[in-house]
C-alpha cells in the first residue's frame, strides 16, 4: 500500500485567506494535488469559502471569517488534502498555432546557439511536447505549462525585457508559457500565437484552464496574420481536440 501523501502546510494570508502549500518547489505531483483539492472544493463546497486560486504548488483559499475561522477551515482542508488524488474524468486538449522565429520569436536563434542546436530542431522539439496547464497567473490568461522537454530547459534571461508582445510563446527554466497580453518577461521568446487565452468580450473570457493539455503546431506568417484578424473578432483559432 502506498504511503499517505505528505501533509501540506497551512499559511495565513491576511485575515481571510489560507495558502495550502503542497511543495516549496515547482513539482508536477504537487500541482496535481493542488488541482485535485480545487476540484474537490468545487464539488463539495465548505461553508464560508468564497474563492479558490490554484497555483503551481499551492491553493489559495479565500473565506469569510464571520462564517468559519482559520483553525476550523484548516482542519477541513487538511482532511480533504490527504485524500488520494483522483484521476481526471476528462481532459480538454488544445492545439495552438505558432509562428516561430524572426520578428515573432526573437530569441529562437539565441536559444538554438545556447543549446548547440538549430532553430528548426528547437521548433521540432517544442512542437513535439505534450504540455499541461499548471496554473494561470501573472497577467490575465498567462498560462504556465509543465512538460517542457529536458533538452529545452535553460535559465531565464539575465536581463528581463520590460515589454514583450501579446501572444508570445516562450520557455523559461523548466516551464513553457503562453502569454496573452503584452507585458514584461524574462523568458526566451520562441514564437507568437494569434490565440487569445483571455478576451474580455468573448465567451468564454478565459480559454485555457488548469489541467488542460496543450500541443503546438507551426504556421507561417501569412496564416498567423489571418488568424490574428479572426481572433481579434472573437474567433477561437485554437483547435479543441477530443479528450
Amino acid at each position: 500500500m502506498a504511503p499517505p501523501p505528505t501533509p501540506p502546510r497551512f499559511l495565513p494570508s491576511g485575515d481571510s485567506a489560507i495558502t495550502v502549500e503542497f511543495s516549496r518547489n515547482i513539482d508536477d505531483a504537487a500541482n496535481q494535488r493542488v488541482l485535485a483539492l480545487d476540484r474537490t472544493l468545487a464539488s463539495e463546497p465548505i461553508a464560508g469559502v468564497t474563492e479558490t486560486v490554484p497555483t503551481y504548488r499551492s491553493l489559495l483559499v479565500h473565506y469569510d471569517p464571520l462564517q468559519i475561522g482559520f483553525d476550523a477551515l484548516s482542519e477541513k482542508l487538511a482532511a480533504l488534502a490527504q485524500l488520494p488524488v483522483p484521476p481526471m474524468t476528462s481532459t480538454r486538449r488544445w492545439r495552438i498555432p505558432v509562428v516561430y522565429g524572426g520578428e515573432h520569436g526573437i530569441d529562437l536563434e539565441d536559444v538554438a546557439r545556447t543549446l548547440n542546436s538549430t532553430p528548426d530542431d528547437i521548433v521540432a522539439r517544442h512542437v513535439a511536447g505534450d504540455y499541461r496547464v499548471a496554473m494561470i497567473g501573472f497577467t490575465p490568461g498567462w498560462s504556465y505549462l509543465s512538460g517542457l522537454e529536458d533538452s529545452l530547459r535553460m535559465p531565464r534571461r539575465q536581463n528581463p525585457r520590460l515589454l514583450t508582445p501579446a501572444g508570445t510563446i516562450s520557455i523559461g527554466g523548466v516551464q513553457a508559457g503562453v502569454q496573452c497580453l503584452a507585458g514584461p518577461s524574462g523568458w526566451h521568446l520562441l514564437g507568437q500565437t494569434a490565440v487569445r487565452t483571455y478576451q474580455l468580450r468573448r465567451d468564454p473570457i478565459f480559454l485555457l484552464e488548469p489541467g488542460d493539455r496543450v500541443t503546438f503546431y507551426p504556421v507561417d506568417a501569412k496564416t498567423f496574420a489571418e488568424q490574428d484578424r479572426a481572433a481579434e473578432q472573437g474567433e477561437i483559432v485554437a483547435e479543441l481536440m477530443a479528450s
